[in-house]
């Protein structure tokens, strides 16, 4: 393979579901294999680099070079993703299980250091002190049918069934691996935008939340100034209760009264002028939050959407599902038909080879 010399072996593997960033649109996923497949971390001897490398087949759907700069990014329990600026795309990754993707992290953060320190070692020039490792991308093998089962006779008797059987077993085998990958297609295209619509609804409950929070906030902020300014008005309006009130008894009507009441009349309305100032610039952030609800209920609509087409989602994958199963049954009865054909022709075999030698004994005789 072009991709990793087979004298090497992976640091480390996984399954997982390969996607690729949209190029067009740059935010849409496109799944690049119909199914599972490794995923392994190798140390490339030649280059001292590490890469991660998938092979589906003979083609090569993941081929990046790990540099000190990467970071892989966890956007929901089970996916994860990592910008290559070299092969100018973001791939992604679609795990079973949250254990296989937080190992996958970790061992991605272990191998960037890893490469950043293998960098700063060749900018010094210094040797490697550790032998080139040698690895080799692991090999996708395809399953065989078994083969078949031979029977005592002679060869040409042998070399018929044998045609027989392997056309009609060729034939079934086509039309249940076709049906198995149109299955298979379909499944990894619902995955992928499942993937994409979980990772849209975390956003939207994020900023839903937010968005409620602010709101809350600003309301409570209101009210509590416009308490206080109610509180003020009344002082205003009604300054000789207020002064007896904090004096704990009449106030004087005199010259000197007179004089600290308006006094105090002045800081208060000072003070209420300022909060009036206050409730200006509050009313005046209205606004934002009407704003900030008319975003909240667009996001609840979107939320609801997305919960929506889950669920619509879930009832495509159980259908795929169930269609898978049909059709596993179905090659199955194709496997017992086929056995009881052999079964048959082996009697048939076993018929004609008593009468070959019957006559052949005859015409001994």
């Amino acid at each position: 393979s072009p991709f990793a010399p087979r004298r090497e072996q992976p640091i480390f593997s996984a399954r997982a579901h390969v996607f690729q960033i949209d190029p067009a649109t740059k935010r849409n996923w496109l799944p690049a294999s119909k199914h599972a497949v490794t995923v392994s971390f190798f140390y490339d001897a030649g280059r001292n680099v590490y890469r991660i490398i998938s092979v589906g087949g003979t083609k090569a759907i993941i081929n990046s070079t790990i540099t000190p700069n990467m970071t892989f990014t966890k956007t929901s329990q089970k996916f994860g993703q990592w910008a290559d600026s070299r092969a100018n795309t973001v791939y992604g990754l679609g795990f079973s299980t949250e254990q296989q993707l937080q190992q996958f992290a970790e061992q991605f953060k272990e191998l960037r250091e890893a490469a950043r320190l293998a960098r700063e070692k060749s900018q010094e020039r210094f040797e490697l002190a550790n032998p080139a490792l040698s690895i080799a991308a692991p090999e996708e093998s395809e399953d065989r049918c078994s083969p078949l089962l031979t029977v005592n006779g002679p060869g040409e008797e042998k070399l018929f069934r044998s045609k027989s059987a392997e056309v009609e077993l060729t034939v079934e085998k086509e039309r249940v691996k076709k049906m198995l990958s149109e299955g298979s297609v379909c499944e990894i295209n619902l995955e992928a935008e499942l993937f994409t619509l979980q990772d849209s609804n975390a956003k939207l409950v994020a900023a839903l939340q937010e968005a409620n929070s602010s709101v809350e906030q600003w309301k409570k902020q209101l009210a509590e100034y416009q308490e206080e300014t109610d509180r003020l008005r009344d002082q205003v309006t009604h300054p000789w209760r207020t002064l007896e009130g904090q004096l704990g008894h009449p106030v004087a009507t005199g010259e000197t009264g007179g004089e600290e009441l308006s006094q105090s009349v002045e800081e208060l309305k000072a003070l209420l002028r300022a909060k009036d100032q206050e409730i200006h610039t509050l009313q005046s952030k209205k606004t934002d939050v009407g704003e900030l609800e008319k975003e909240r209920e667009e996001a609840v609509q979107r939320l609801q959407d997305v919960e929506r087409r889950n669920t619509e989602l879930e009832g495509q994958i159980q259908s795929a599902e169930k269609t898978l199963a049909s059709s596993q049954e179905e090659q199955s009865q194709a496997e017992v038909e086929v056995r009881r054909v052999i079964q048959v022709l082996d009697v048939k075999i076993g018929d004609l080879s008593d009468l070959r030698q019957s006559l052949a004994k005859l015409l001994a005789d």
